[in-house]
């Protein structure tokens, strides 16, 4: 059976995403683009036929390659990276830090399934320079590891 691939807009015959019309013209909404399991209903699964990160302790998907922005940032354990957007992560209370860009309102966010801490999430920016990094994600490189399709 032919399919639509919600991430890279083309037809795959061996994608796991969830089927859509060839000639669908919204965007895809994040929960279009995750198949939802009804065992762990928590637990979101990105597309087997892209490459993904997933949590190092427990594999559960965090992030498609596609939702990378860089890969130029510093956690508390090292590098990490900043995505556009992940899956299956819970997220703490915002509190204020100062980081190595200034002061950030930031939240903790952690895996929803081995509960593992993996970064933040960037709340708000307070000098003009860095507002484009809010809403977006922080995973640190010590916490996931790549999955699918990395040769």
């Amino acid at each position: 059976m032919t399919q639509v691939c919600f991430f890279c807009q083309r037809v795959q015959q061996s994608c796991s995403s969830p089927s859509a019309s060839p000639d669908a013209s919204e965007e895809p909404g994040p929960t279009d683009m995750v198949k939802m399991t009804k065992s762990k209903t928590f637990q979101a699964y990105l597309p087997s036929c892209h490459r993904t990160y997933s949590c190092i302790h427990c594999r559960a998907h965090l992030a498609n390659h596609d939702e990378l922005i860089s890969k130029s940032f510093q956690g508390s354990q090292g590098r990490a990276y900043l995505f556009n957007s992940v899956v299956n992560v819970g997220c703490g209370p915002a509190e204020e830090r100062v980081l190595l860009t200034g002061l950030h309102a930031v939240a903790d966010i952690y895996c929803e399934n081995c509960k593992t801490t993996l970064g933040w999430k960037y709340e708000h920016a307070f000098e003009s320079s860095q507002k484009y990094k809010e809403g977006k994600f922080i995973i640190e490189l010590a916490h996931m590891i790549k999955d699918n399709g990395w040769e």
